[in-house]
Order: C-alpha cells, then structure tokens, then sequence
C-alpha cells in the first residue's frame, strides 16, 4: 500500500485532529508519531532509521494509507521525492500559539528523555531543534522555516496549507471528496498529550 496523502505539518498543529479526519474520508490508516511510540517494531524501525540507517520507506509505512505528523513531516523532501503524486498537506497555526503549545506538551516531554538515540530526542530534541526548544526565537525560526520551505516547494496544485481550525470544507474541496455529516475531529489538546506520554513514560524510554 503506497501512500496516498502526506501531511507535512509541524507536530502540536492539529495533525491528530488531521489524521482522524484522513480516516474518515477513507485515508486510513494514518500513520502519526503517536502511532511510532504505541508499536514497539514501528519503535524499532524508526531508531535504526535516526541511527542513520537506509530503511525503504514501503517497509517503514507498510499498512498505511497516509501519514502525518512527524516522521513524516521530519523527511518530507526524502518522502515527497519518493512519492511524487500523492496531495500534501500542510497543518499551520499562528507561531505564537504553536510555540505556548509546544512549550505546554512537546518540549516538557522532550527534557524528560534520556537516551539519546530514541526517535524523540534524535529526530525532536536534537535533528529538529539542535536541543534549544527552551530559546522561543531559535525554535519559532525553526517553524517558520519549515512551513516556508514546504510552501517554497510546491505549488497549491499538490499542497494545501491548512490553517488550524478550518473545519472539513478546505479539507474536502483539495481532496474531492464529500463534507461528512459529522463535526470535524478535535484531538490531542495538551492534557490528552501529557496523559499519553505520562503512561507512556511510565512503561519506558522515549
């Protein structure tokens, strides 16, 4: 199963929220890093990758119909060379809103790891932050500099940017399909970040 949509926003976007909906208009399964951190071979696979490894990204998302979130959004220039036609989608907010979120959820997370291979600290703290996600300019920048490059990239043909909040409409009309009759998906609010982790935490290391 190849994938089919590739969701190229940064993580604390509402890329759960995403991911729920993708599965509903029938994009499922979604691939999410919540998924990564919940299946210890998926664990596996993206710690050799991290370590540097060449693992085909078939193997990596075997199952799954679309991705969002990271990894996803970590290798996009490798994933979206790979896969050249399937739509994309960028999940934005406000920089401001992205970063007091990330500093309510992500980042508290992140300083609790010790193991400097896992995916979290590898890809997060260190690949995607250089391990400063304490200074809001140099992450903001970091953000910022995503979402410009993806939207450098790709014309509105293949890419939507999609603004936090914006409910099925902008969703359905890039990917053709039907508004279902039910609310657009809310998930993954800071509290229900935290409680995942903590259990998560609690059973081993990130």
């Amino acid at each position: 199963m190849a994938l089919s949509v590739i969701g190229v926003g940064f993580m604390r976007t509402g890329t759960e929220s995403l991911k729920m909906a993708l599965e509903i208009l029938g994009y499922g399964p979604c691939h999410h890093m919540k998924v990564v951190l919940s299946d210890p071979d998926q664990e596996a696979l993206w710690r050799r990758v991290v370590a540097g490894e060449t693992i085909p990204w078939e193997t990596l998302y075997d199952g799954y119909n679309s991705a969002v979130d990271f990894p996803t959004a970590f290798y996009w220039r490798e994933l979206t060379a790979h896969y050249p036609e399937p739509p994309l989608i960028m999940t934005v907010r406000s920089s401001e809103s992205w970063y007091a979120s990330m500093t309510k959820s992500v980042f508290p997370t992140l300083k609790k790891l010790t193991d400097p291979g896992s995916v979290g600290s590898a890809m997060i703290s260190q690949g995607t932050f250089d391990g400063r996600g304490d200074d809001p300019d140099h992450a903001v920048a970091v953000y910022e500099k995503h979402n410009n490059d993806v939207q450098s990239a790709f014309s509105s043909d293949r890419l939507l940017v999609y603004e936090l909040g914006s409910g099925w409409t902008p969703l359905c009309e890039f990917l053709g399909k039907p508004i279902p009759d039910e609310d657009y998906p809310h998930s993954n609010t800071a509290e229900e970040f935290d409680e995942f982790f903590d259990k998560r935490l609690s059973r081993m290391n990130l």
